[in-house]
């Protein structure tokens, strides 16, 4: 993988880590009965798309070449770097903008 994949994968783990916080339909399509969508919700979303990002990056690096086996260290690291990733739109949702 080369380091301009290696940036491309970054900056879209960046921005699907905090979609889930700047929209308000549940999974993107459906319009929540109350209006707004709950935190769980939020996080579930959260970790569909760290397996989006994830079979993204298994994509990219079987084209480059031959996919490394990883332990589960790998996978509890890259999902908690994700969730870094989502912590600007926590911010942004629960505790910079004014509630109604």
């Amino acid at each position: 993988m080369t380091v301009a994949t290696g940036v491309f994968l970054l900056a879209i783990a960046l921005g699907l880590a905090n979609l889930p916080f700047f929209t308000r339909r549940i999974l993107f399509v459906i319009r929540p009965a109350s209006g707004e969508k709950s935190f769980a919700w939020r996080m579930f979303e959260v970790v569909l798309l760290y397996f989006v990002v994830g079979g993204l990056a298994r994509v990219l690096e079987a084209r480059s070449g031959e996919i490394y086996r990883q332990n589960w260290e790998f996978y509890a690291i890259t999902f908690f770097l994700f969730l870094v990733f989502a912590y600007p739109g926590f911010v942004y949702r629960y505790m910079w903008r004014p509630h109604k």
